[in-house]
């Protein structure tokens, strides 16, 4: 059901103003970030500081879409409330748009807190992946998983993720590496997306590594997944996106375009894991292919970045990732502003080079690393996270026609969210315009 804009009326006419049926109010924002006015491409350069700030802001909502946003006595006076209204008192604190966390691994089984050591005693990523650790190791449990134990942890994790105020996030398959565990992760996602106030966007991701009975046959791996496994994946309808981890010892610029070309040819939307650690090409072949994203772009080239900024990929930044393996390089996030790519953020929450399912501690990480303003933060994990996984029409912003996805923190002004790193500070979440975290 859709619904009129807010309006206000013309006092010398003296129009009557329409009212708005609500099921849902939010009154009395210090701060409503509304993000608005991006739906229909990222922001780029200047507009990422631009992000809608409402003093006294106010919200309302109806079967779980937005209906009217204003100030608090604009709505006051423009809804019209019914018995079963829900009304919720921000206090004056800070309102965003519901987190978006475009780039997860969420669906794993295990752990690999044996890892740590190596990598304070120096130990290389791609070192520990080629003797038979990282997502090798991480492939061998959940292969080991049933559905239902896929399921149950990634519940937990996802509970964790709503806490901290995200409310729509994508989930990549990748760590099972055979057609059946592929299928069996993206069933677990399909599963969770069914059941869980979290929406996630999934993605395939089955060109994560080379597994263990492919080591010496790499372009033979590369035949299966174009072979056996896009063709399962598309038949059943499990993902949205295909994704590759393009990357030296991995999967190589030739072999990722292999892939990325089927999956184009079959209808998926392209991700591409890029430029992380050694500069490929990633970037420049995802700009090529036309892809919704390339991620992580630690070691991007100067063309990378120009052809990014030339193309509509959004460069999904993770310093979360550099922080947890301990790299001396984050991605150039201010050299990629100011060249006008489009960029977002994620946590790459993953069981090895980032355990970390808090959006809000990678905004901490952003400002301090990546040199992002508190406000350019909050652009990147709202609006074009949202475009890096194709929902910006229907979240990443506090619009009308949009859904009702609104985190209230405990602060006063929105750059203390950046400020008072490492705390949770969010006080509820509201999905679809239902109050899911805090009463």
């Amino acid at each position: 059901m859709k619904w009129k804009a807010v309006y206000m009326v013309n006092p010398h006419r003296g129009d009557i103003m329409e009212k708005i049926k609500a099921d849902f109010l939010l009154l009395n924002a210090g701060q409503l970030v509304t993000v608005a006015g991006n739906s229909d491409h990222p922001k780029r350069g200047k507009e990422l500081n631009e992000i809608g700030v409402i003093a006294d802001g106010a919200v309302a909502a109806r079967d779980g879409v937005i209906v009217a946003v204003g100030t608090t006595d604009e709505l006051q006076k423009r809804v019209e409330l019914t018995n079963g209204t829900v009304c919720v008192d921000a206090c004056g604190k800070v309102v965003l748009p519901g987190l978006v966390d475009p780039h997860t691994h969420v669906v794993f089984a295990g752990s690999r807190e044996h890892e740590l050591e190596m990598k304070i005693k120096g130990v290389p990523y791609l070192d520990i992946l080629a003797a038979g650790g990282g997502i090798l190791d991480t492939v061998r449990s959940t292969r080991a998983a049933s559905r239902e134990q896929l399921v149950q942890v990634a519940r937990k994790y996802l509970d964790q993720m709503l806490a901290q105020g995200t409310t729509t996030a994508e989930a990549k398959s990748g760590y099972g590496l055979t057609v059946e565990d592929e299928v069996k992760t993206l069933e677990a996602i399909r599963e969770l997306n069914n059941s869980h106030p979290v929406d996630l966007v999934p993605t395939f991701l089955g060109a994560h590594a080379i597994p263990e009975e492919y080591k010496e046959n790499p372009d033979g791996f590369v035949d299966l997944v174009i072979e056996e496994m896009l063709p399962a994946v598309k038949e059943k309808g499990l993902a949205e996106f295909c994704d590759i981890f393009c990357e030296q010892g991995v999967f190589s610029v030739e072999q990722s375009r292999r892939i990325l070309l089927k999956a184009k040819e079959m209808g998926f939307k392209l991700k591409i894991h890029a430029d992380e650690m050694v500069p490929l090409g990633g970037a420049e072949l995802a700009a090529e292919l036309g892809a919704t994203s390339a991620d992580h772009l630690m070691v991007v080239s100067e063309r990378g970045i120009e052809m990014l900024a030339a193309s509509s990929t959004v460069a999904v930044l993770l310093p979360a990732t550099t922080f947890c393996v301990m790299g001396e390089r984050y991605a150039p996030a201010r050299k990629m502003i100011e060249k006008g790519v489009a960029v977002a953020l994620s946590t790459d929450f993953n069981p090895g080079s980032s355990p970390v399912n808090s959006l809000q501690i990678v905004m901490g990480i952003a400002c301090r690393q990546l040199k992002m303003t508190p406000a350019e933060v909050i652009s990147a994990v709202t609006i074009n996270a949202a475009h890096a996984i194709g929902r910006a029409d229907s979240v990443g912003s506090i619009e009308v026609g949009k859904k009702a996805d609104l985190v209230i923190f405990d602060a006063r002004d929105y750059r203390y969210l950046m400020y008072r790193f490492g705390t949770n500070l969010v006080e509820r979440v509201v999905k679809s315009g239902r109050l899911v975290i805090g009463g």
